[in-house]
């Protein structure tokens, strides 16, 4: 379940900020550890939603209430494969893990964002260009972005789904071009792993200065 934060409110106390975005199999995490491995505070808002969702988290008594033991694991997790598969089966399941889960993340969005450290920063946001919001939220946005066989390539290999699957995930996602059309900046992940790094220490560099003529 990919995740944005609830509200429109801003998030980084006005310090300078990126939204970092890709379609799925994109590369967007593989991304961020670069910039987290630099000097930029990387919130993943995926990372968040899991977290509430793992064995005990904060959403697991709405989910078992609001549709059953079934979506929960015996561990007491949500189970992301049969809850994944419902909600592509039904629009109004997915609004009301939805209603569940967003508010929850924007919470824990913003607590993150005010006891961040870093130069500036981050937030990976799987459905950033979907959610309509967070433009307004972000100094910028980062699209990573590949070929469309290419994602649907490592999300089989990935995830062990089928093709129609992943396809039927894309089809969720804005496509492609409006997510190019949305982007300040793009990450290019089409091949070798080792080009990233020196796309995103060029916009580090960047990013940098922007946050420091911000202060």
């Amino acid at each position: 379940m990919a995740a944005t934060a609830a509200n429109d409110a801003p998030l980084h106390g006005g310090r300078f900020s990126v939204g970092l975005t890709g379609g799925i199999g994109s590369g967007k995490s593989t991304v961020a550890d670069l910039f987290a491995g630099m000097s930029a505070a990387v919130i993943d808002t995926d990372l968040i939603a899991h977290a509430l969702t793992a064995p005990g988290g904060a959403a697991m008594a709405a989910i078992e209430a609001a549709f059953g033991a079934r979506f929960v694991t015996p561990e007491g997790a949500l189970d992301r494969v049969a809850m994944r598969e419902y909600v592509f089966t039904d629009p109004l399941a997915k609004q009301r893990l939805e209603a569940i889960l967003h508010p929850m993340i924007g919470v824990e969005t913003r607590r993150a964002a005010e006891s961040a450290g870093g130069t500036y920063l981050m937030f990976v946001v799987p459905l950033l260009v979907e959610s309509g919001r967070w433009r307004q939220r972000v100094d910028r946005i980062l699209v990573i972005d590949c070929p469309e066989s290419l994602q649907v390539s490592r999300v089989m290999r990935r995830n062990g789904m089928r093709e129609d699957q992943v396809r039927a995930i894309m089809a969720a996602q804005v496509p492609r071009a409006a997510r190019l059309a949305a982007a300040d900046d793009v990450i290019v992940n089409d091949g070798d792993s080792a080009a990233l790094l020196p796309q995103a220490e060029r916009l580090h560099a960047q990013y940098c200065r922007l946050a420091l003529s911000r202060t």
